[in-house]
């Protein structure tokens, strides 16, 4: 039987928690999940170069406030669709990804 969760909850330190149905309780931090987006865009923007050093980003209103993770909408029976403050929403999280990322409680 493959792992799923059985509960998921925020938690006081800005944390997704993830319990799963084997006893496995794994946390992820909401700028992991972002950085690990598993999307076309974010895979395509993660193989280019880093841009110079001396580049200065240009942010949206939503990327200059702190990152919050503002709902999350199940996707089967296989994952997730997660919505984050800076408006990012096309990433799917599959069970097996979210095992892989975060940390063991």
């Amino acid at each position: 039987m493959e792992p799923h969760p059985t509960n998921l909850s925020l938690t006081a330190d800005e944390r997704l928690l993830i319990e799963w149905n084997d006893g496995r309780r794994r946390t992820y931090a909401y700028r992991e999940l972002r950085e690990g987006c598993p999307c076309a865009t974010c895979r395509e923007k993660r193989s280019q170069p880093p841009p110079p050093v001396t580049a200065l980003p240009i942010l949206s209103p939503g990327e200059a406030q702190p990152l919050r993770l503002l709902e999350m909408r199940p996707v089967g029976n296989y994952a997730y669709s997660i919505t984050f403050s800076d408006g990012h929403d096309t990433g799917i999280y599959t069970f097996e990804l979210l095992r892989q990322l975060g940390r063991d409680e």
